[in-house]
């Protein structure tokens, strides 16, 4: 993960057919991560998507869509077939929210009135509320996660930005006990505070580096859009008849109701603008242009920051192409680092299960990389002595 600068175009392949094809070595990729990651210094942000969720046995975006798709019925459920086509969960949202606050009372547009329109999205959103809220059958990664991020070890609070809904960071992170701030003040209908997320304001330093930063960019399953136009969050799950706040993104909806979503994006922003940033991305599939966006714009404005990008099968065209020598790709059977895409070769020594299972690179996997980062925070010193492989890492104290 040593950041240099090619001297040619980023991935490139090597032209002689007859030549050895060079490989990453998995043994010293995961060395250099675990010193990065045990350097006190450094600004440690994480991006999670939903292939974390998946790791304890919630349903993927595709399996969610046709289960919300399966809840409907009669004429609702035709207009969501057709609003749906061609769309991902939210792109179907955030299209049903344009119609609505364009129609005006007994206009039509799409087999839409202004009032089968939020039927529909109060229909939608009970839906993924229900489908999301169900005990997740396997608590380990998310427990291992936030054993980590409670660990006290860094100098700067550790930010955790999420685009999920469901509510298993909030859960690991009680489960072992940890401190955290989302953004919110007060407990059964806590109100969003700005002044608190919003970094140029000294406040937010006031609050105890050991408290976890997490920051949902999406909503929340517990965050209730009121009907005064604010969103609070709840201490549990939204009711059904009432509207979950997640995924209001287009410029047309209630101004108000955005003011979490803009924050909290903002942060994300400057965030990765901090200088020596080390950013890992996990579960996240490069689905969301504006994310993206801000995500290659920090890797080029920064280049002294680094993003580590975990993924579960194959590497994302969107990633490849707008591939940066600070930006590190990890997958099962390759990686991208320095900008070279290479097939990793077989490790020279025995790796512990969580990075190598005698095949392919296992931290694309959430499971596998919490159990890494819960391991690489015992390492001593600045983590160079200290190689991931079977009895070093896992036998730190």
């Amino acid at each position: 993960m040593t950041v240099h600068t090619p001297t040619d175009d980023l991935a490139l392949t090597p032209t002689d057919n007859s030549a050895p094809r060079p490989t990453h070595d998995p043994v010293a990729v995961a060395a250099d991560l675990a010193a990065k990651l045990a350097t006190r210094s450094r600004h440690v942000c994480l991006l999670l998507g939903a292939g974390t969720s998946c790791a304890a046995g919630l349903p993927d975006v595709n399996v969610l869509l046709s289960r919300v798709l399966e809840s409907l019925d009669g004429a609702g459920r035709q207009l969501a077939e057709d609003l749906y086509r061609d769309r991902n969960l939210e792109e179907g949202l955030t299209r049903l929210r344009r119609i609505r606050a364009l129609l005006s009372p007994g206009e039509e547009f799409a087999g839409f009135t202004p009032e089968t329109a939020l039927d529909l999205e109060m229909k939608i959103t009970a839906s993924i509320i229900d489908n999301l809220q169900a005990p997740a059958p396997d608590l380990a990664a998310v427990t291992a996660f936030a054993s980590w991020a409670a660990g006290e070890f860094y100098l700067k609070p550790i930010e955790v930005f999420t685009v999920n809904y469901d509510l298993l960071i909030e859960t690991g992170l009680e489960l072992v006990g940890a401190s955290y701030f989302d953004g919110f003040v007060g407990s059964l209908r806590a109100h969003f505070r700005p002044d608190l997320v919003e970094p140029r304001d000294t406040a937010v330093d006031q609050l105890p580096n050991s408290f976890v930063r997490l920051w949902k960019l999406h909503g929340s399953l517990n965050w209730l859009a009121a009907e005064n136009g604010t969103v609070v969050r709840t201490g549990s799950a939204v009711a059904q008849q009432d509207m979950a706040a997640i995924y209001p993104s287009d410029e047309k909806y209630d101004q108000s109701r955005r003011v979490p979503f803009v924050v909290l994006h903002d942060r994300l922003r400057r965030a990765l603008a901090e200088p020596e940033t080390f950013t890992l991305v996990s579960g996240y599939s490069f689905g969301d242009a504006h994310l993206n966006e801000v995500l290659f714009d920090a890797a080029r404005r920064y280049p002294r920051s680094e993003i580590a990008v975990f993924c579960y099968s194959s590497i994302p065209d969107e990633l490849v192409t707008n591939i940066q020598p600070n930006i590190t790709v990890v997958a099962a059977s390759e990686a991208i680092i320095s900008g070279e895409r290479r097939d990793w070769g077989k490790p020279e020594a025995s790796m512990t299960p969580e990075v190598w299972n005698g095949s392919s690179c296992q931290l694309g996997d959430f499971t596998s990389l919490s159990r890494f980062l819960a391991k690489a925070r015992r390492i001593p010193g600045n983590g160079l002595e200290s190689v991931p492989v079977e009895g070093t890492i896992g036998d730190a104290n």
